[in-house]
């Protein structure tokens, strides 16, 4: 990155015994899945400090109900086999701070989305003690990649458990109709909470002061998950963190013109399309500071945009050109175009058209940018920001974890996977007696967990180059939380200047850290 890591030391890293089953493969594929983990331990030294850690890599077996509830079914009289029961085993890697592990700190479970996305970003990215360096805002040179010891760790607040979504990772799905059964909203928000509260047991955590800590989807399950850990599993977490928050999809603007006659996605991407033109220089009137902006921004798309996007075809010709013309000052874009869209832009046409037929922008982080695939396509045809740094993490993370952690030598090491032709996306939402016929929003199970836990705070955290999920939504859907006005004092909200991966742009990396690091520290009792 263009920014050096001034004050960070080396870390040295001492092999221990393994723990559990020995990580090998004999090439074949169990009908039963089985734990398996190593530890290793190492220490790193930031800002004059040395903090020693134990890791632990590996995957845990999780059944959609206990096993033992059921009596074993013997072989039939031709001695097959009975049936595999639905399990999975999920990857991943904890970290604890000290020789040993110590109960009356802080744990945090952390995890990314996708769905269908491993955790290797925030782990390689953002808090593990390790950390790929990869360009601020362009394409990161191919290999070697430089992996240096990350002074932001979170280890330093927190125990850290870093969770790859089931059949991502190292992890492997078994029984039948196995998709069906841990694919889906609700499925996958259950599985997460049977992997949490298994491993609570088995590492004797369960009076620990616990965090959630999701980015993108990841929100959108944690939200899930404070509700499910606290209502059937009866266990209250201290605190819940947001990064790049969505828990409305309605809200989103990949795709708000398959849903027409819902217009808040336009509204409240807005601030961001307006980011976007200013840190490429776009804008008609340029000013010289980003925030004052996007505050004027904000009042204009609450208010008068919103309200010529109720109007629909009853706005008239006179003013669709006035907003159209607001439009082209806060976002860059011709005049002409946005009239020709009807005031209504999604973000692959914003990105697609921003710089030109030839260049497109960044989706997850608007800062980069890249060569057009086709430039008379209609909407970008991918993301400059993912193509810019996903080789660096995911072979950095490989030559990681099977080098110093010692785990996973044989397997392959799944980053991401396709679920969507599998994925149930109904939500069965607190009150409900089943999943309701509509677009996804967590937002009651947040509010019915902060009900119930009146203690429970929350911490959001968006960036303002962030297309996917943006920050204004993430604003608007926590304002719109049912919940009473003394409960919105548990809510805090921090931007930063970067996108969706804020912690790919070192000084929020380091702010984001900090802030983290607070939340943490004044949501338990030392």
């Amino acid at each position: 990155m263009s920014h050096p890591l001034a004050r960070m030391l080396f870390v040295s890293l001492v092999l221990t015994t393994a723990v559990h089953a020995a990580d090998t493969d004999d090439g074949d594929s169990p009908r039963i899945l089985k734990d398996e983990s190593q530890l290793t331990s190492g220490s790193i030294t930031v800002k004059g400090g040395k903090l020693t850690y134990q890791a632990q890599a590996g995957v845990e077996v999780v059944y959609l109900k206990d096993p033992k509830d059921d009596d074993p079914q013997p072989k039939n009289d031709k001695g097959d086999q009975p049936p595999i029961p639905q399990h999975v085993s999920m990857s991943y890697v904890a970290y604890f701070k000290g020789d040993h592990e110590d109960p009356r700190r802080p744990i945090t479970f952390l995890f990314n989305g996708g769905p269908g996305s491993s955790t290797v970003w925030l782990h390689m990215g953002a808090f593990g003690p390790k950390r790929v360096i990869t360009a601020n805002d362009s394409h990161s040179p191919a290999a070697p990649y430089r992996l240096a010891d990350n002074e932001y760790s979170l280890l330093d607040a927190s125990d850290l458990v870093f969770i790859d979504a089931p059949g991502t990772g190292f992890g492997h799905l078994r029984g039948p109709d196995k998709e069906k059964a841990f694919y889906g909203v609700d499925q996958d928000a259950h599985t997460f909470a049977n992997f949490i509260v298994q491993f609570l047991s088995t590492h004797g955590r369960w009076n620990s002061p616990k965090y959630l800590f999701g980015e993108s989807y990841g929100t959108t399950r944690a939200a899930m998950l404070a509700y499910i850990l606290q209502t059937e599993k009866s266990t209250d977490f201290n605190g819940v963190i947001l990064l790049s928050q969505i828990l409305s999809f309605d809200n989103s603007a990949d795709a708000p013109q398959f849903n027409p006659g819902v217009d808040q996605p336009y509204v409240l991407t807005l601030p961001t399309y307006t980011a976007t033109a200013w840190y490429h220089h776009k804008l008609p009137n340029q000013p010289q500071a980003l925030e004052p902006l996007l505050t004027e921004v904000e009042q204009f798309a609450l208010n008068d945009y919103w309200r010529a996007l109720s109007a629909g075809n009853t706005l008239s010709p006179e003013r669709r050109t006035e907003i159209a013309g607001k439009l082209h000052a806060y976002t860059g874009l011709p005049q002409d175009y946005i009239e020709r869209a009807n005031l209504r832009i999604n973000v692959g046409e914003f990105e697609k058209n921003l710089l030109g037929s030839d260049t497109t922008t960044g989706r997850l982080d608007s800062r980069f940018s890249g060569p057009t695939i086709d430039p008379l396509s209609k909407e970008a045809d991918y993301d400059p920001q993912s193509a810019a740094i996903s080789s660096a993490y995911v072979s950095a993370f490989n030559d990681y974890v099977r080098k110093t952690l010692k785990f996973g030598t044989k397997w392959t090491y799944k980053e991401g996977i396709d679920v969507e032709r599998n994925w149930d996306y109904l939500h069965q939402p607190p009150g409900a007696t089943q999943k309701v016929p509509q677009t996804v929003n967590v937002a009651p199970d947040l509010a019915y967990a902060m009900k119930m836990n009146p203690n429970l705070k929350v911490m959001m955290n968006g960036g303002y180059f962030d297309l996917a999920t943006p920050f204004f939504a993430a604003t608007y859907e926590l304002q719109q939380l049912p919940i009473q006005p003394a409960l919105q004092k548990n809510i805090e909200m921090h931007y930063y200047t970067s996108g969706h991966m804020v912690y790919a742009h070192e000084p929020d990396l380091k702010a984001l850290h900090d802030n983290v690091a607070a939340f943490i520290g004044k949501t338990h009792e030392p």
